[in-house]
């Protein structure tokens, strides 16, 4: 009676709660399974391979790519990030589910990769571009350059909600995630993502025959 497992992807400006949200729900299903990138970068202290990162040479990843390995990728700041396809795979074969925290670009390469089908997509909105700047500063992390830099990034983030499966306006931590819970638990139940039932069904109608 086991179901597919799905891949659910958060995107969000940043400060609109997408990690927090991330967080909440892997501690509520420890089954869930974070999508851990590949990173030609150099390990920071500290850093394992396979639980912060996969490490890999530009070769390396660059052949991943090539093979159709990678499910997403792109270069920031001279160094290439993507998720591997394998270990998404071997988890939807095993009926569990991979969470991805990525931004929209990442989100479109997988809902166009051969896994596209089996996507669930969520947006994050801050309720107010005024709530959106407070959360930012109250980090108390970072400068007000920075703080500048990812306010106009967040504009161009927020023109692409559109094109996610759901959308949830962020103004209460508490209500989105049960309506995050909410999402997950539904799209499980799909028809498709069970497909034991043929079987069962079948079953059935054997005990039909047999009365």
């Amino acid at each position: 009676m086991q179901r597919r497992g799905l891949l659910l992807i958060l995107s969000s400006p940043s400060g609109a709660g997408k990690s927090t949200l991330a967080r909440r729900l892997m501690a509520w299903d420890p089954t869930l399974r974070f999508s851990v990138s590949a990173t030609t970068r150099a390990p920071r202290p500290g850093e394992e391979d396979g639980r912060e990162y996969y490490f890999k040479t530009r070769a390396e990843f660059e052949a991943m790519v090539a093979a159709g390995d990678m499910l997403e990728h792109a270069e920031v700041f001279a160094n290439l990030y993507g998720s591997p396809r394998g270990p998404v795979e071997a988890a939807m074969k095993e009926g569990r589910d991979t969470l991805f925290d990525i931004d929209w670009q990442g989100g479109q390469q997988i809902r166009n990769s051969a896994l596209g089908r089996d996507v669930v997509s969520i947006f994050v909105l801050p309720p107010s571009i005024a709530e959106l700047d407070r959360r930012l500063r109250g980090r108390a992390q970072d400068s007000d350059e920075v703080i500048a830099g990812r306010m106009a990034k967040s504009r161009d983030e927020i023109s692409h909600w559109a094109e996610y499966d759901y959308v949830l306006v962020n103004d209460d931590l508490d209500h989105t995630f049960n309506d995050l819970l909410t999402i997950l638990q539904a799209e499980r139940m799909r028809r498709d993502r069970q497909p034991y039932l043929s079987d069962f069904v079948r079953t059935l109608n054997r005990e039909f025959e047999s009365r």
